[in-house]
Order: structure tokens, then sequence, then C-alpha cells
């Protein structure tokens, strides 16, 4: 299955017409819920016609508090009510004291942070009845660690016995920007645990810096980390095709869609050849 994020910018030529053909859609469950009328509408028209996604933006779950349970029960009725396949997070902070921060932050690679991290996580997993998919998240700025990204990620998923979104793209801009080799990080990773992939486009500020953006098209080394990515998982993971902004015409958006599933098909048969 290779899926897109659904938009409000597109919404009405993508039900109306026949260009774009995902195998299901994702949106962010904030920007929908508890919501009327017109959009209500059309959420509707969307989640009848193809398997509906949740990928959401402010749980917060690397955040020194626990997580909002108001929150948590509002997102459980939404995902409920809507019939939702999968729900994911980021496993990043966005929020301290109740004072949001709107942008999506890294967690310090500390036992402090780690031991808080594993409290959230079974806190939000037991509210909504259903385990959390976390995403890597890129970052920018290496803050002072007491472990490897590696063994945070991998101890987290561990003891909070939860599942993982990796983000490919966010492999591939941290690889760039903290200068390690980026198909040695993914088969580190507990890849078992993979339930969901994202793909997407970055900026490149210069020769020493590229931003994770959301905003342009998928480049080739890309690409090919999907096609190593696809190939050292066991079985068929959706992946999803996200564009956030400068959003093309829906042909193009085809197009990525259409490629991704020719390497994704690709990687599988790499993935059955290795393990026979």
């Amino acid at each position: 299955m290779v899926g897109i994020g659904y938009r409000k910018d597109f919404s009405e030529e993508f039900i109306t017409g026949k260009i774009l053909n995902p195998d299901f859609i994702e949106i962010a469950p904030e920007n929908w819920m508890e919501i009327g009328g017109y959009w209500k509408r059309q959420l509707d028209i969307v989640r009848n016609q193809y398997p509906l996604f949740c990928h959401g933006l402010s749980l917060s779950i690397g955040s020194p508090e626990h997580p909002d349970i108001d929150f948590l029960k509002r997102i459980k009725t939404f995902l409920n009510e809507n019939e939702v396949v999968l729900y994911s997070e980021h496993l990043s902070f966005s929020k301290v004291d109740n004072a949001h921060l709107y942008d999506l932050l890294p967690i310090p690679f500390t036992q402090e942070a780690l031991d808080r991290v594993v409290e959230n996580i079974s806190i939000a997993q037991d509210v909504l009845g259903r385990r959390l998919i976390l995403e890597n998240a890129s970052y920018y700025t290496v803050l002072e660690a007491e472990m490897s990204e590696i063994d945070f990620i991998r101890e987290i998923m561990e003891r909070a016995d939860c599942e993982m979104l990796l983000d490919v793209n966010n492999v591939y801009v941290n690889a760039f920007n903290h200068q390690y080799d980026a198909k040695k990080f993914i088969k580190e990773l507990p890849l078992e645990r993979v339930k969901y992939i994202h793909m997407a486009g970055h900026y490149q500020v210069n020769e020493n810096l590229i931003i994770d953006t959301h905003g342009s098209e998928i480049i080739d080394p890309v690409y090919d980390l999907m096609d190593f990515t696809v190939s050292k998982l066991k079985g068929d993971v959706p992946v999803l095709l996200e564009r956030d902004f400068n959003i093309p015409e829906l042909e193009i958006l085809q197009k990525e869609i259409e490629q991704l599933k020719r390497i994704k098909k690709n990687a599988l048969q790499k993935q059955h050849v290795e393990s026979e």
C-alpha cells in the first residue's frame, strides 16, 4: 500500500477527479476532530472511499509532564468513530508546562528523558487502547547526550512495547547533517517493530545542511534509501507520500505514488530472495 497525506488544498479535485489514486489517505486528527459542516462532509466522503490513517501532531510524548488525558480521550473517540486503521505520532515534544511551542523538537538522548518517554507512552497506550507507532525525528542541533540515538530508540521501543514509524527522509536528513551512515543506522534500528514508512522531500540550504520540509519532490538518494529499507523489513509495510506545502498538480503527486510503488515492489522481491 502507498498512500497520500490528504490536504484541504486539493480536496475537491481529489474527490471529484480520477487523477490521484492512493491506496489510503492520512490526516492529522487535530485538524479534523469535532468539526462539522462542509469539511466534515468532505472527510466522510474520502474515508468511505479510502482506508484512513492518522498521524498526530500534538501528543508531545517527550514532554517532561504526562500526556493530556482529556486530549487522549478525544483522540480515541475520533479514531473509533472514523474507523482509523493506524494512528502514529512523533518521538519528539512540542509542549512544556502547557506552553505549546508549535514545533516538533528533539528529545535529549538522556536516561532521564528516556524514562519519562517510556512512562508517557505507557499512559497514552493505556488510554488509547492501542500501541503507539512513533516516528523517528529529524534534528539539527546535537544536544548533550548520554547515549546514541540508536540506543535511545531501541530502549524506548523495547521498554514501552510500542511500534515504529520509520521516516526514511528523516534518516537521510540526519545522516547528511551529522555525517553518519544512513544504511548502517537503519540496519541497527528495531526493524521488527516498523509498521509504517514515511517518504518526503527536503530543502538543501548549503553543502553542509538540509532541512526536512515536506515541500518538494523526493530525491533519488532518498528513493534509494527506501529501497534498501524495505528490503530489510519483514513483510509489506504501508508507505506514505508526505507533501505539506508547495503542493504540485495532482498528476505529479500520482507519478510520485507510482514511483514509490515500483520501488516498493522491487524491494519486496529482494526481501523475499534474502529470506530464502
